[in-house]
């Protein structure tokens, strides 16, 4: 299977800059349009991000001002993403190549750069087969992302997919069970987290959206003796995937 592959991470400005970009098949993350502008050139654009499914961002002029580095952005900037993403289905082909029970991290929310590339190098050390995040209200495979990861990135794949309930339910028909970190769930000590299983973790703020939740087998708290009530996500998820990678090591 073919991992992430680095391709360098910037930001495309100008009409056809950014034709240009989907055109040639980068990997664009992101596309900010000038709210309002409906021109034949923006509306081509708007037409090859929705082909695209790329994220469209209508926003205010002083907005992409302040995003350019050029000053010529013409009404519209794409971010092209630092690493190209995998698929589902090379992750779930990743287990079965090593001949073990999938065991995917999936991250809702999660728009920390520093907390992703945390994440991704758990995943790695924990011995996941891959990293899944959504298109919405997170955040890309970023440099930072990529720095933070300290390498790990270059091994662990990282799929997006557009709705994650969607992707958890397709995963549950292929016989995985997903269990979510909550701090209103049962002790991740109490559970039965062996087999093929998918680690759902969100973040600080809201953690896991409420139909990702509902959509979940299991739902594990940490055990916090502290005067706090909640750990950084990126520590949460490192908690319990050793308590799954302490689980499978046991069975």
């Amino acid at each position: 299977m073919e991992e992430n592959k680095v391709i360098n991470e910037q930001k495309i400005e100008g009409r056809n800059a950014v034709l240009e970009a989907f055109r040639a098949g980068k990997t664009i993350d992101k596309v900010y349009i000038l709210d309002g502008c409906q021109d034949g050139p923006i509306r081509t654009i708007v037409r090859e991000a929705r082909k695209h499914d790329t994220l469209l961002q209508f926003v205010k002029k002083e907005r992409l001002d302040q995003l350019s580095e050029t000053g010529t952005h013409q009404g519209v900037i794409a971010v092209i993403a630092a690493y190209e993403y995998a698929e589902v289905s090379d992750i779930l082909q990743r287990a079965r190549e090593k001949g073990e029970d999938p065991f995917l991290f999936i991250l809702d929310n999660i728009e920390d750069p520093h907390n992703l590339g945390a994440i991704i190098r758990t995943a790695n050390l924990a011995g996941a087969h891959g990293v899944i995040i959504p298109k919405r209200r997170a955040v890309g495979l970023t440099a930072t992302v990529a720095r933070t990861s300290a390498g790990a990135i270059n091994f662990t794949p990282v799929a997006k997919v557009t709705n994650l309930t969607n992707t958890i339910k397709e995963l549950k028909e292929e016989g995985m069970w997903f269990v979510c970190a909550d701090m209103n769930g049962e002790s991740m000590y109490n559970l039965n987290l062996t087999g093929p299983i998918g680690m759902v973790i969100g973040n600080e703020g809201e953690g896991v959206g409420k139909l990702v939740k509902e959509n979940c087998d299991m739902i594990a708290s940490i055990p916090m003796k502290g005067d706090i009530d909640s750990l950084n996500a990126s520590v949460a998820a490192g908690v319990l995937a050793y308590e799954i990678v302490r689980q499978r090591l046991m069975k």
